[in-house]
């Protein structure tokens, strides 16, 4: 792909996924809103898992290029789901498994294949790092994207009800490391 650039074409950078930075918090919530405009999340939440967890968050971009993915995971407890929108004071000192807080893409770069690579790294990040899972809310009709990559729909006691703030079509997934 290309663009025209004074009758020139300059190719376009390739998109790769890269450590988040404070300074790619405004894309981040970008790109959140084009995602999940019915699962609102304020700068400060993106921020605040960033403080939190740095080594499980991400971006998509090009070198000096707009951020046009993200993904936000951290350490939590199984059969748990955070509130949304919420700040979270610290990981939980009884966490038992990674969980995958959100991946976006922004409209432009989907179908891509871009989300893979950033779910197999976060997998295989967990791995090395001792934890058994990966585990996530699947919403907006995505478990059968999330099954393509490992995750299997868990109905643990109670969990409809941590559910509920997330939509009818929330699903609890879990992927086995």
């Amino acid at each position: 792909m290309a663009i025209q650039q004074g009758g020139a074409e300059r190719p376009l950078s390739p998109l790769t996924w890269r450590p988040m930075t404070a300074d790619d918090l405004d894309g981040v919530v970008a790109v959140a809103q084009l995602s999940f405009p019915d699962h609102p999340e304020e700068r400060a939440c993106f921020a605040n898992r960033l403080e939190l967890h740095p080594e499980g968050c991400f971006v998509l971009a090009a070198e000096d290029g707009p951020v046009m993915g993200y993904l936000v995971a951290y350490p939590w407890v199984r059969n748990a789901a955070p509130a949304l929108n919420v700040l979270i004071d610290a990981i939980p000192a009884e966490a038992e498994v990674v969980y995958l807080h959100d991946l976006a893409l922004h409209p432009d770069t989907r179908g891509g294949g871009h989300t893979r690579p950033v779910v197999e790294r976060l997998a295989e990040q967990a791995k090395t790092a001792g934890w058994p899972a990966v585990a996530l809310v699947a919403v907006n009709d995505a478990s059968s994207f999330w099954a393509r990559n490992g995750f299997e729909i868990q109905n643990p006691p109670g969990m409809a009800e941590k559910l509920a703030s997330y939509g009818d079509d929330a699903r609890y997934m879990v992927r086995p490391l």
